[in-house]
């Protein structure tokens, strides 16, 4: 992999850092006069979080008459590939250990194989890993176009990641992002602007027979059907900022006496805030589910949905909680003010502020009216900005519109 870098560093030839043994000819792709677009998307695994459900929604909604799909990962693992199962497609594997070692330099070659024995038109990588480990190979497999996605501020990356990957997305023909924040941020760190696309995240508006499934599920998870519920629906790490709503419950509760708190995912922070929960006496008032592939279920059947994030690109959980009809409170960070407008479909707080958050809980819990009206324009602000169809539609008028340029260049 080091190789492949330094090729990048020193040339826009792709070829010229790995040429050695590997003949230019291997490389060469055949003139291409296919009816259906071929597509490579590439991801690290099918776990559940953002950038994971949006790739398996557009996977499975994505128009197969128009584009024949290859969907790569680096680890074949994951609660959303049960969804996957239905899907008629090839799912390479490219497994590597470190970024930067011998095997991860053979598992790109593989790649750069893989892309021109298939005649790989588009290759389109997802997230810090695959960009840095799919883009340099798809550009040595000559693939007609490349795309980079970067769905974050890249605030857990370090300053060398950071460089690294704006180092390779220089090879892309295009830098794809879903929030107009996070292209913000990037054209600060030296991207070209011309280069950035904002294609914004898009979610399904749940029917009425899900709608039934939530209360069903609340039931099950023990709350009272007349108990108000305050949700987290997030990866429990220390960008979610999980410990400030932790504070806010504890004085929601102490104000709201029957209210109950409900924290869905799992990572790194769980044992900490799983403690911390207890320290502040919410042991009994609060629930820790993990991970589950019915999230999107379990928000049908709470009273309130938080995102106390203190960095975010665009928010699978906050859409799906606003299509849900649940009232949003998140903080103001990212692209969250690009989904919630505040005092109209929710509330946006500032980061780090528990007792602005409580505030906010307490006003939404004690005020159902206002409640149910931030619910209903969240759902109508979905289903006109945020729709899977309108995400869709353009994720696939993005592909054609670069392979035709391509065609002509």
């Amino acid at each position: 992999m080091k190789t492949i870098m330094a090729s990048v560093k020193t040339s826009r030839d792709p070829l010229s850092g790995v040429r050695g043994s590997v003949s230019r000819s291997l490389f060469q792709v055949p003139a291409q006069n296919h009816e259906r677009i071929k597509l490579l998307m590439m991801l690290t695994n099918f776990n559940i979080g953002g950038t994971e459900r949006q790739v398996t929604d557009l996977a499975l909604r994505i128009d197969l008459s128009r584009f024949e799909l290859h969907l790569a990962c680096m680890r074949n693992s994951g609660e959303l590939l049960r969804e996957l199962e239905p899907l008629q497609a090839p799912r390479p594997v490219f497994q590597i250990g470190r970024l930067y070692a011998i095997r991860t330099l053979w598992q790109a070659v593989r790649l750069a194989l893989y892309i021109k024995r298939n005649l790989i038109q588009i290759v389109h990588s997802y997230g810090y890993y695959p960009n840095v480990f799919a883009v340099p190979a798809a550009k040595l497999a000559r693939a007609s176009v490349v795309i980079a996605s970067i769905r974050d501020k890249g605030d857990v990356l370090t300053p060398f990641k950071r460089r690294l990957q704006k180092l390779v997305c220089r090879l892309a023909d295009c830098v794809l992002v879903n929030a107009e924040a996070i292209r913000e941020t990037l054209i600060a760190q030296g991207y070209r602007p011309d280069n950035i696309v904002v294609i914004r995240n898009g979610v399904a508006l749940p029917s009425c027979g899900e709608r039934q499934k939530g209360a069903a599920l609340r039931q099950a998870l023990g709350f009272d059907p007349s108990t108000p519920v305050v949700m987290v629906f997030s990866r429990l790490n220390r960008m979610k900022g999980v410990e400030y709503f932790l504070d806010a419950a504890a004085m929601v509760a102490s104000r709201i006496p029957v209210a109950q708190f409900l924290i869905v995912g799992d990572g790194a922070s769980r044992p900490e805030l799983e403690k911390y929960a207890a320290h502040l006496g919410l042991a009994e008032r609060i629930a820790f589910t993990g991970f589950r592939t019915d999230g999107r279920d379990l928000l049908l059947g709470v009273s309130v949905s938080v995102l106390p994030s203190l960095s975010e690109g665009l928010s699978n959980s906050l859409l799906e909680s606003m299509a849900s009809g649940v009232p949003v409170i998140a903080a103001r960070v990212g692209g969250n003010p690009e989904i919630v407008e505040d005092g109209v479909s929710g509330f946006l707080v500032p980061p780090r502020d528990a007792v602005a958050l409580a505030g906010a809980i307490i006003t939404l819990l004690e005020h159902r009216e206002l409640a149910s009206r931030f619910g209903e324009a969240g759902r109508r602000r979905v289903a006109e900005l945020f729709s899977m169809e309108r995400s869709v539609g353009e994720v696939e008028r993005l592909y054609q519109r670069l392979v035709e340029t391509r065609a002509h260049v």
